[in-house]
Order: C-alpha cells, then structure tokens, then sequence
C-alpha cells in the first residue's frame, strides 16, 4: 500500500492579544519544525479583509519561509487567481523558483478568499476573471513553458523553472478542470467537506495524463488538533469551534483561548453548517486521531493529508504537529 505524505496549510490565525509580526513569526517556526518532522510542504492561504487573517501577501510570505528553511517544499494553499494578473504571479513564482529551486508551489484557486466588495476593490473585473479561470491557468502554464520563448510576451524568469501547477477547490466543478489538464487536486475539505466524496470521484474517473502528472493526485484538507489527553485536545478545539461560529454569524475575530468544552459550545457543534464545516476534524490523543484518520484514509484512498492546525498558542501548535508526525509514521509503518 502507497505512504500518505502529510503538509501544513497555513492562514497565519491572529490570536487575541497577538500582533501580525508575532503572529508571522509564529509561521515560520511551525514551518522549521514541521521541516524537522518532515513534513512535505508547507503552504499559505490568501485572505483579504480580515483582521484575524495574516496570510493575505502570499508570495511574500512564500519567501519568508523558503529563504529560512532548507528542504520542505513551500507554497501556495492557493493563490486567487482571479485576484491577479497570471503574468505577475508566473514572475513572482518563477523569482522565487530561481531563488528556492525546486521547492516553490503554485496551488491556484478561483474563489476570492473574501467578501465581493473587496474582490471588486482588488480587482474590478473579478467577475470576469473568475468564469474565465480555466484560460487563466492555461495562461500561467503558458508563461512557465519553455515553449513561450518566442512569445512577444513572456516572463523570461519563469520559463523552464518546473514550478508545480495544483488546483484547489471546494466544489465538484474544480475537479472536472483538474482532471481535464491532468494536474494534482487539493480539496479544501477542512471547512467545505459536502463534495468532497463526489469531486474525487469526478476527479479520479475523469482524469487525462498529461506532462505534469501521469496518474491522479489528490490531496485533502483535514482540520487536526491534538494532545496528549482526548480532554486537552477538545479543550483546544473549543478555539476554531468559536472561530467558524464567528464566520456563520459575520462576527470574524482574533482566535480566542480555549475553554472547557461547555453544553452550549457542544449545541454549537451540533448546528448543520457548523457542522458540515467541522466534519473533517480529527481532535483528541493519537490513539483516537489514528482509529478516525484510517476510516477517512480508506474511505477516500487520498495521497495526501493537507492538516490545518487552528490553535491558540503556539507551543501548543507545535506539540499537535509533532503527535501527528508521529501518528502519520506509525500509518505508513503499519501500511507496509
């Protein structure tokens, strides 16, 4: 049977009374011992307009990372594509791939990664560019190829760098172009889990080789807390159970500290959005986490787990991704 590689996606989570330069500087010392514990890869999201997010200039942070780290491959959970110019980010990703060979990223989303008015703000032909996704990315790939050298326009310091396309989505429609331009697929699972059966689904069966990718690559965002105690790690839980109640509600805020699982928070939980969003978290010890993940490993046979981390404090944090290291090790021992 097939390891399961593990990765970080990173949003850069403000936490109360923490400032963006701690909050960043916390970033990178999950990805240094993430790099330790070997994990794969390291990305950033990109969110605008919120005062709780870090992660909106991915490409610096992307740089951030990479110049402060040696080998795990660093990028982006995803660039919003419709956000940006293609030719700008095949210039910022091929800098950077000039710079970090072969460990930049592009993982590339259509979704704004925040509210219309703030797309509009960034971009006002967003709407357009958004339908127009799947020329977009023909777009990048074009700037990337050797092939463009005799283009009249090109970004000479992208062309042959090798940076890794992947497409990101929430819905089944990404899994259709995945599949169609034979690239790997990140599922964003962690917070949209209603199509992710069907998207794989759509992916695997509709799946074309191409020069990027010979057979199906997918990759599925879990939410993972844990501890030493099922107790601790669902006292860690209460942290993002609050913060997505907050986005159900329009009441986005800096991530709160945990508290004892209460009734109401578990009434919370039970809410259907709330829990649709949550139904792909794994929280508790290893021995519970292990017995859950299996179920999710065999029911979707992905090739790789994208693990959220949202927890207050960041001893805590790097505590979880060590548990989960550790708990992918015995997995893929276990799998042999």
């Amino acid at each position: 049977m097939k390891n399961i590689s593990y990765s970080i996606l990173e949003l850069a989570i403000v936490s109360q009374n923490s400032s963006y330069k701690e909050t960043l500087n916390n970033s990178l010392r999950l990805a240094q011992v993430a790099e330790e514990h070997n994990y794969i890869r390291y990305w950033f999201a990109e969110h605008h307009n919120s005062e709780s997010v870090g992660s909106s200039a991915t490409s610096v942070l992307i740089g951030y990372v990479a110049e402060n780290t040696d080998k795990i491959k660093v990028g982006s959970g995803g660039i919003m594509l419709p956000n940006h110019s293609p030719l700008i980010i095949s210039e910022q990703f091929g800098t950077l791939a000039q710079l970090y060979p072969g460990r930049i990223d592009l993982g590339l989303g259509r979704a704004p990664g925040t509210d219309t008015p703030t797309a509009m703000a960034i971009r006002s032909d967003f709407m357009k560019a958004a339908h127009s996704f799947p020329d977009e990315v023909n777009k990048i790939q074009k700037y990337f190829s050797t092939d463009n050298k005799s283009s009249s326009i090109r970004t000479p310091i992208a062309e042959g760098t090798g940076v890794p396309v992947y497409i990101l989505g929430s819905s089944t429609d990404s899994a259709h172009l995945a599949a169609q331009k034979g690239l790997p697929y990140a599922f964003a699972s962690h917070f949209a889990s209603a199509n992710l059966i069907s998207a794989l689904h759509i992916y695997r069966e509709e799946f074309q080789a191409s020069e990027s990718l010979d057979q199906p690559y997918i990759m599925a965002g879990v939410n993972i807390i844990m501890a030493n105690t099922d107790e601790e790690a669902e006292r860690l839980f209460t942290s993002l159970v609050r913060m997505f109640f907050g986005v159900l509600t329009g009441n986005s805020q800096p991530l709160h500290p945990p508290t004892e699982m209460t009734d109401d928070l578990k009434d919370i939980i039970k809410h259907p959005s709330l829990h649709q969003m949550l139904k792909y978290s794994f929280v508790g010890s290893k021995e519970k986490v292990k017995r859950e993940l299996l179920d999710f490993i065999d029911q979707t046979n992905i090739d790789e787990l994208m693990t959220v981390s949202t927890i207050f404090d960041i001893e805590d944090r790097l505590k979880s991704i060590h548990l989960f290291a550790e708990l992918m090790d015995e997995i893929n021992l276990d799998r042999k």
